[in-house]
């Protein structure tokens, strides 16, 4: 990917909005968080790993997120019915709110994000399944996706392993597809590919949304916060493919990465 672009002076008009809309944006989330939490309380004695309301409250917040922050959200296709997971191309930390807006789903994240001030703690009350780079590890990690997918939970990873420019998708590392693969789930499991596609208004640099490299969270929300005029977020469902129906890991990587990639606007 090319460098990373120069910050720009954010300007006073500039921070006037990025507070205009930061405020009610930290209301927004972090009032949904409150009430998630309480009313996970509630859920989980009653449901266990079953989550029948709270996943509600994190697609409304993140839909009115898009609201406040001046974005048009658009999706094409069905979402999955099946179950099984939903892979993507991974563009910037707005991927949480773009991917839960529509779909419930539970993202798959590196334990380090566990420890990130704000998203974090969203990423805990949300019900992210966190793993670690340990083949210590890894029959236990095996144990808790067999258990979230089995319960009815769609997963979602992003088989690039970074974020990006968002104007290019990386290959698709398999690692993670392995899991899929195991005699309790292959025969179960689908997996649904999604591009998720980031528009500027016009004139402006098209790797605006994109977060990749050394660039650090707070830098880059405001960056986005105080944008005069937003442009559009699209995500589009691809249909959704059996894990039966590949050999192994390898292939059904290579195959999700080709089908995001096909709807990429330089596809």
């Amino acid at each position: 990917m090319p460098p990373e672009p120069a910050p720009q002076p954010i300007g006073f008009l500039g921070w006037a909005l990025a507070l205009a809309r930061g405020i009610p944006l930290a209301i927004l989330v972090f009032g949904g968080l409150l009430i998630l939490l309480l009313v996970r309380l509630i859920e989980r004695p009653i449901f266990g790993l079953h989550r029948p309301v709270t996943p509600h409250i994190t697609q409304f917040v993140c839909r009115n997120a898009f609201r406040i922050m001046g974005f048009r959200f658009e999706t094409q296709g069905d979402v999955m019915r099946q179950r099984g997971a939903v892979v993507a191309n991974h563009c910037s930390w707005l991927d949480i709110f773009t991917l839960n807006a529509r779909k419930r789903i539970y993202f798959v994240s590196k334990a380090e994000v566990a420890n990130w001030p704000g998203i974090g703690w969203l990423a805990r009350a949300t019900g992210t399944v966190f793993i670690r780079r340990d083949r210590k590890e890894a029959k236990a990690q095996q144990e808790v996706f067999e258990s979230r997918l089995l319960a009815g939970h769609k997963l979602l990873f992003f088989p690039e392993g970074t974020s990006t420019d968002g104007l290019v998708v990386l290959p698709f590392k398999s690692t993670l597809f392995q899991a899929f693969f195991t005699d309790h789930l292959r025969h179960e499991m689908h997996i649904q590919p999604a591009t998720v596609i980031y528009s500027p208004r016009k004139g402006e640099d098209p790797r605006f949304y994109g977060w990749w490299g050394e660039m650090d969270f707070g830098s880059h929300l405001l960056k986005v916060l105080a944008n005069p005029r937003q442009g559009r977020v699209k995500v589009v469902y691809h249909p959704p493919v059996r894990v039966d129906d590949f050999p192994n890991r390898k292939s059904l990587a290579a195959y999700a990465e080709k089908t995001v990639r096909s709807a990429m606007p330089d596809a």
